[in-house]
C-alpha cells in the first residue's frame, strides 16, 4: 500500500510538473534556426511563418542564421540546444533526407537526434537558364549542352542538397555532361546564374517566378506532376521533354530530442494555427508551394 502511495504521487507530481512546463512555455523568445543564408527559398518560408507564429506564441520570434555545409552546421547547432522549445528548426529534404544518405559520418542523426513537429509545404523546382543560353525550351537546352559537352556549369546551394541532386537526375535521365558549381547557399548560387558565371541551375518556384517574370533568368521547366500556378506557362519536365521526371522539396520544423512532450505539442498546436490562415495559405501559393 505504501508503494501505491508512492506511486500515485509521483504520478501527480509528473502531471503537475507537465501542465505547469506547459503554461510557462514559452518563457522567452523563440529562436528560429535556419542552415543557409538569408535571401535563399527557405529564408522567404521561415520569415512567412516566423512572423505568424511569434502573434500565436506571444514571444518574439527570431531568426537565425547558421549557413554551411549543405545545412549541417544549422543541424548541429539545433541539435546541441538546451531541448526547452526555444530553439527550433525550419529544415528541408536535403538538411534531414539527403544529408543522411550521402555522409556515412554526419555529426548528427535525423531520427535520434530531432523530435518532427511539423511538415510545412511541398514544392517542386524550375529549371532555369541564364537569358543569354540560346534556348527557349528544354529539348533546345538539352540540344545546346549536347553540343558543348563540360562547357556548360549548373549551380547549386552546396553538394548534396536537392538543388544539386535535381540536375544530377536530369543529367541521369538526358546523358548530358554538365560540370556542377557548388556555393554556400542558394542567394549566392542564384546571383551568379543571373550574372551568367553559370548557364543552368534547378531552384524553388518563388525565387525562379520572380526573376524569370523580371527577364533575369528563364524557366524552361517545372519538376512538379502538374504546371505550377506560380508560373503557369512553363510545362513540366515530363510535359517537355522526360516522361516520368518528377521531384519535389518539403520544409519542416524539428526540435531537439529531448524537449517536453507538452511543449511539443504547444508548439505543434501553434504552426497549426498558423497554417490555417487563409493570408498563409494565399502567401505559400504564391510561392509555389
Amino acid at each position: 500500500m505504501k508503494l501505491l502511495r508512492t506511486w500515485i504521487t509521483l504520478a501527480a507530481g509528473l502531471a503537475l510538473s507537465a501542465a505547469v512546463h506547459a503554461q510557462a512555455f514559452p518563457s522567452k523568445p523563440i529562436r528560429v534556426v535556419v542552415g543557409f543564408p538569408a535571401g535563399g527559398p527557405l529564408d522567404q518560408h521561415a520569415r512567412l511563418l516566423s512572423d505568424k507564429l511569434q502573434a500565436v506564441l506571444g514571444q518574439p520570434v527570431v531568426l537565425d542564421y547558421k549557413a554551411g555545409a549543405g545545412g549541417t552546421v544549422g543541424a548541429q547547432d539545433v541539435m546541441k540546444a538546451p531541448p526547452d522549445g526555444h530553439t527550433i528548426m525550419l529544415a528541408n529534404t536535403g538538411v534531414m533526407v539527403i544529408n543522411p544518405g550521402l555522409y556515412s559520418r554526419l555529426p548528427y542523426s535525423t531520427l535520434k537526434d530531432f523530435v518532427p513537429i511539423a511538415r510545412t509545404a511541398m514544392q517542386p523546382l524550375a529549371l532555369l537558364v541564364n537569358p543569354n543560353v540560346p534556348a527557349k525550351s528544354l529539348k533546345e537546352f538539352m540540344d545546346y549542352a549536347r553540343a558543348k559537352p563540360g562547357q556548360v556549369n549548373f549551380g547549386s546551394a552546396g553538394n548534396g542538397g536537392i538543388s544539386h541532386l535535381v540536375p544530377e537526375m536530369f543529367k541521369t535521365a538526358t546523358g548530358l555532361f554538365m560540370v556542377h558549381i557548388p556555393y554556400r547557399g542558394s542567394a549566392p548560387a542564384f546571383t551568379d546564374l543571373m550574372g551568367g558565371q553559370v548557364q543552368f541551375m534547378a531552384e524553388s518556384i518563388p525565387q525562379a517566378a520572380a526573376y524569370h517574370k523580371q527577364g533575369k533568368v528563364r524557366a524552361l521547366a517545372v519538376t512538379s506532376k502538374e504546371r505550377n500556378p506560380a508560373l503557369p506557362d512553363v510545362p513540366t519536365v515530363a510535359e517537355a521533354a522526360i516522361p516520368g521526371y518528377e521531384a519535389y522539396e518539403w520544409n519542416g520544423v524539428f526540435l531537439p530530442a529531448g524537449v517536453p512532450a507538452d511543449v511539443a505539442a504547444k508548439l505543434q498546436q501553434a504552426l497549426q494555427e498558423v497554417m490555417k490562415e487563409d493570408e498563409v495559405k494565399q502567401r505559400l501559393a504564391d510561392l509555389g508551394a
